[in-house]
């Protein structure tokens, strides 16, 4: 099963808001193994479980048992992720909770359904249940996340989104901060983790940017997403793995299966069932990469053989014919043309 990521702009995220409580930044990341170069973009994946151990370290260097709760009401997801952006360019509530339950993965993975958050309409109004499984090993995802769904509309004039609050985790020592920060009746230790809201609030009009930027935001949120998915592929951790080796002429299938822990005829078997071979993932990646580094016109076609993987110029030109019909100078040449 693929490894959960979240993405980095959350980690970083809490590190800062965990900084401005006293604790030490750059200690924090270091204790779970962040380098501060994956923080800076904020699209970078991160494992799940970095992020459970980094933000039981911050509960821990800030004495703040209830930190979750206290990063969910205070930060704006649309510092975070395009997920936030694309909610404010929402035309309503009801749309925002749209686009969140499609792209919420590129803020963070889950166990569970495709769409983490469904809608159960009942005579006392609308539960928006979070679907996550097993929430309860990692209770401070759900109080992160109500926090941030209960608090976050306050700022376009939602003055109370939640009647009521159900978790399923057992009441903490700080179970008083709930129902400061969700303005509601909380019930711990329940069957879901669920909010109970009034239906009309899904027609409370948010639209805090033109139509014209929700679109561009729309497409940056699918890349994203396309991105996000081919990664879970075999391919597309053999092409990650391979990307940094091109250049060091070590690209062999016996180094990629060493780095996933895995054999070369586990590698080679995973591959076979996506309909491709080592060979052919290598070499359509070189065409990738060289065709890029060609259209850029930064390095020369030496320079570009040699980061693709080609020891001789000779049988990177010849590679070259063979993808494209032309030799890396006509290629370059006509691109630029």
């Amino acid at each position: 099963m693929p490894e959960l990521t979240i993405a980095a702009g959350l980690a970083r995220g809490l590190i800062e808001f965990a900084a401005a409580k006293g604790a030490n930044a750059a200690g924090l990341a270091r204790a779970v193994g962040i380098d501060p170069a994956d923080l800076a973009d904020q699209d970078h994946r991160l494992r799940f479980d970095t992020y459970v151990a980094l933000m039981r370290g911050a509960k821990a260097a800030t004495a703040d048992p209830a930190l979750a709760l206290h990063y969910g009401e205070t930060d704006d997801l649309a510092q975070i992720s395009v997920v936030g952006l694309l909610a404010y360019a929402s035309e309503t509530m009801g749309d925002a909770l749209i686009q969140l339950n499609r792209y919420g993965r590129l803020v963070i993975e889950f166990d569970g359904p495709k769409e983490r958050f469904k809608v159960v309409p009942t005579a006392d109004g609308m539960w928006v249940v979070d679907t996550r499984e097993n929430p309860n090993a990692f209770p401070e995802l759900t109080e992160s996340t109500f926090a941030r769904m209960i608090c976050g509309p306050r700022r376009v004039g939602v003055a109370k989104l939640a009647k009521a609050v159900h978790v399923t985790h057992a009441a903490p020592a700080h179970a008083a901060e709930y129902e400061r920060i969700f303005q509601a009746p909380v019930t711990f230790a329940a069957e879901w983790n669920a909010m109970l809201i009034d239906p009309i609030v899904a027609s409370h009009r948010v639209a805090l940017q033109p139509r014209y930027v929700f679109g561009i935001l729309s497409e940056r949120a699918e890349a994203l997403s396309r991105e996000l998915e081919r990664s879970k592929s075999t391919r597309g951790r053999v092409e990650s793995l391979l990307l940094p080796m091109l250049h060091r002429g070590e690209s062999s299938i016996a180094k990629v299966a060493a780095a996933m822990g895995i054999s070369r005829q586990t590698l080679f078997r995973r591959l076979k069932a996506e309909g491709v071979t080592f060979e052919k993932v290598l070499d359509e990646l070189r065409r990738q990469m060289a065709v890029n580094y060609l259209t850029g016109a930064k390095v020369s076609v030496n320079e570009t053989a040699y980061l693709v993987g080609f020891s001789e110029p000779a049988a990177f030109s010849r590679a070259c014919k063979r993808w494209t019909g032309m030799s890396p100078r006509a290629l370059r040449e006509a691109m630029a043309a």
